[in-house]
């Protein structure tokens, strides 16, 4: 059983326009953080979950999964 967590934590910032910079002084944490979440090097603490969620006003099942997310364009059904 796998037990890496994907999310969708870089396309929410870019179509926000936020920096990765200010994504972690919004969040309370290094920069750095935000590279290794995104790259699914890192999972968050529930907490810290619960916190990007609310930063991106989303539920956290949209930021988050245990499956990988479809690619954007690809029919229903279809993972990358």
């Amino acid at each position: 059983m796998s037990e890496t967590i994907h999310n969708r934590i870089a396309m929410l910032r870019a179509e926000r326009g936020i920096s990765r910079r200010d994504l972690a002084e919004a969040l309370g944490v290094h920069y750095q953080t935000v590279g290794y979440l995104e790259r699914g090097e890192y999972s968050p603490s529930l907490f810290l979950a619960l916190r990007i969620a609310e930063h991106f006003e989303v539920p956290m099942e949209v930021v988050f999964s245990t499956k990988p997310f479809p690619r954007l364009g690809s029919q229903p059904g279809e993972v990358s």
